[in-house]
């Protein structure tokens, strides 16, 4: 099954890198700015997927070092300001969306809104991770990773 997951993968990280390349070529034809935009988040989507499949490969094929505790304290800084950064836009956007009427504003503050949301989620999880500090297993880089996505498992 690892070989099958790895060759999946891998032609996983070739489509999304399609996909980045395709509207990477578009985007100079198009001028409206909120297809631009959509198109541009699309793209960087797939970029971040690329790298996420190229991590379910390394945690396929190698065993990670044990984090020093400087490392580990410098990691857990990072994600716990993260969290707090995230935490903020989110309060803000939930503040500002009652008062916004233009239809189009507001589907795209929604698309941000639950960018932030999961991103925050994800945060959360890496933080529980770390603070766990070496008793993490495999499985909680995977479920940190790829928990979220639906239909994955099922």
């Amino acid at each position: 099954m690892s070989d099958d997951l790895i060759n999946f993968f891998e032609n996983q990280i070739e489509l999304e890198n399609k996909i980045v390349q395709s509207v990477s070529d578009a985007l100079d034809n198009i001028d409206n700015l909120a297809v631009k935009t959509a198109l541009r988040g699309i793209s960087l989507d797939s970029s971040k997927h690329a790298e996420m499949y190229r991590s379910a490969i390394a945690l396929l094929t190698s065993s990670s070092a044990a984090l020093n505790e400087e490392q580990l304290d410098l990691q857990r800084k990072v994600v716990e300001r993260h969290i707090e950064m995230e935490e903020a836009v989110i309060k803000q956007l939930e503040a500002k969306m009652p008062v916004v009427e233009n239809e189009k504003l507001e589907l795209l503050l929604q698309a941000i809104l639950l960018d932030e949301r999961r991103h925050h989620k994800l945060l959360k999880t890496l933080h529980e991770i770390l603070v766990k500090g070496e008793t993490v297993t495999e499985g909680d880089w995977w479920d940190a990773i790829w928990g979220d996505v639906p239909g994955l498992w099922t």
